[in-house]
């Protein structure tokens, strides 16, 4: 398996002065459990194909705090509460739009759809509901979050959890 050293900026404090600290890590290990990372600033530091959720090995376990979390970011309002549908896709069906693959959802999710495509992905599947997926990478806070919310889709569509480490598209690759 090909490494690729990134680097993540650890901030904290010391005697009231800000202290900075690059911490390299590798692709391949990105993404630990209870990452308090900004999922923008996750995103700015992976290279497309190197974000892989922590909880793929049980997302069951995560169902209930993954359910609360994406409830309480109001995916239900387009999405519906399980995650079946509403004005927008619902997450149950294999159409995912532009790959299932856990690197794609988590900058789908983050960046939104017109900025995912100004990245240069593509629609890879037709859905009947074609509006743009805003941006919630300033509205969820950590990756952590964001991970448990995908977790709770992955419970929603289990067929999904086949394509997490499978990317339908690498743009700029």
């Amino acid at each position: 398996m090909r490494k690729i050293i990134i680097g993540v900026l650890a901030a904290g404090l010391v005697s009231g002065m800000s202290v900075f600290a690059w911490q390299a890590i590798a692709a391949d290990e990105c993404c630990p459990k209870d990452d308090q990372t900004p999922p923008l600033d996750l995103i700015a530091a992976t290279p497309i194909g190197g974000l892989h959720n922590p909880y793929n090995d049980d997302v069951a376990a995560i169902e209930e705090v993954g359910h609360k979390k994406y409830l309480s970011f109001s995916c239900n309002g387009c999405h519906g509460g399980g995650g079946g549908g509403g004005m927008c896709p619902p997450l149950t069906n294999d159409t995912f739009v532009y790959g299932a693959d856990d690197d794609t959802l988590f900058r789908l999710i983050a960046l939104g759809s017109d900025e995912l495509q100004k990245l240069g992905y593509t629609r890879v599947k037709k859905e009947i509901v074609t509006g743009p997926m805003p941006q919630f990478g300033t509205i969820i806070k950590t990756s952590d979050d964001l991970w448990k919310v995908i977790a709770f889709i992955r419970v929603k569509n289990p067929s999904s959890v086949k394509h997490v480490s499978t990317p339908a598209q690498t743009p700029g690759q």
